[in-house]
């Protein structure tokens, strides 16, 4: 069943994150932004395939000019959105997207000002924190999104204290091993877990860690549905197959999505999907997540409890406050 669609709309950042690669290399700098007419094109026929979740993703997607369009046209298809921002642009776009993203995510990576900039390489700690404001003034709902380090992860608490603060739901991203990068160690992935149990107002997809444990995706036994269950785009309107992250093939699309998705070379990446030699060990967070959607394994029943806490804080939760803010004002 096809899920998600994580749609590059560029490669530019505008941030050198010490565990991210795009800002780090020249290469990206040079690449171009998705057409809002591809994306369009694109958006009709994933619609018609059955997706159901879009992420507008880079980079830094508020890069993008057109981001709000794209953002209010896949919602007119009834597709959920989702954005991941640094914080530094989001001031020019808060008007124009709200109320067209449904999980807006600001990146906080430290409570400490200082190690949050040192470690993306630029001063965005106060557009963070300033961003949060600008959305919750507009009856926006954003999540802070701690991507969790060898480094920081016992940095956890407080965190845990601004997302209080904000009344916010603290979005736990365990990083990845991937492209050099050496992922958790197990006392980071103990600490996680021990922490997080329990917390309402903290979403940590508990399959994550169970994979880890696991030792990541086994090809023999595999659990990833990178290709069944997602769509990568990339801004040069081409399916990356079979994801981004281990991507050995590009396919452009020229308006053929669906007839692609049909194609056999499709069908192949599908019968191979967590079956390639560089799936071995796997723990890529952005195709597990979907791959865990349904409780049809240990994996995806153990993701239950976060899922139905983070349901419960986006739908009741918020839904409460929101009410509750609407009838003091009316007073």
């Amino acid at each position: 069943m096809l899920l998600l669609c994580n749609y590059y709309l560029t490669y530019k950042c505008n941030a050198y994150c010490e565990f991210c690669h795009f800002g780090m290399h020249d290469f990206y700098k040079e690449t171009p932004f998705a057409q809002l007419s591809h994306f369009k094109e694109n958006v009709d026929q994933m619609a018609d395939l059955g997706v159901k979740f879009i992420d507008l993703t880079g980079g830094e997607p508020l890069l993008h000019k057109e981001i709000h369009l794209m953002a209010e046209y896949a919602r007119g298809k009834k597709m959920q959105t989702s954005i991941t921002t640094n914080g530094l642009l989001y001031h020019r776009f808060a008007e124009k997207l709200a109320g067209k993203i449904n999980l807006l995510h600001f990146s906080l990576d430290s409570p400490d000002e200082e190690e949050h900039n040192k470690i993306r390489k630029v001063n965005c700690y106060k557009s963070v924190l300033k961003s949060i404001e600008i959305a919750k003034s507009l009856g926006e709902f954003p999540d802070i999104l701690f991507t969790v380090t060898n480094e920081t992860y016992h940095k956890l608490p407080l965190m845990h204290e601004i997302a209080n603060r904000y009344e916010l739901v603290l979005l736990v991203n365990p990083v990845f091993s991937y492209f050099g990068n050496p992922g958790l160690s197990e006392e980071a992935v103990d600490y996680i877990d021990q922490y997080t149990d329990g917390k309402i107002d903290v979403y940590l997809n508990k399959g994550f860690l169970k994979l880890r444990r696991n030792g990541g995706n086994d090809i023999n036994n595999p659990k990833c549905k990178a290709v069944s269950r997602v769509i990568v785009i990339s801004p040069y309107n081409e399916i990356i197959l079979p994801c981004y992250h281990f991507g050995n093939e590009k396919i452009k699309i020229d308006g053929k999505l669906k007839e692609l998705r049909q194609s056999e070379r499709v069908s192949y990446f599908m019968k191979m999907e967590g079956k390639f030699d560089f799936c071995q060990g796997c723990t890529v967070n952005c195709y597990f997540e979907p791959s865990f959607a349904f409780p049809t394994n240990l994996y995806g029943i153990a993701s239950l409890t976060s899922k139905f806490k983070y349901g419960y804080n986006k739908l009741v939760k918020q839904k409460l406050i929101r009410t509750f803010t609407k009838k003091a004002a009316s007073k």
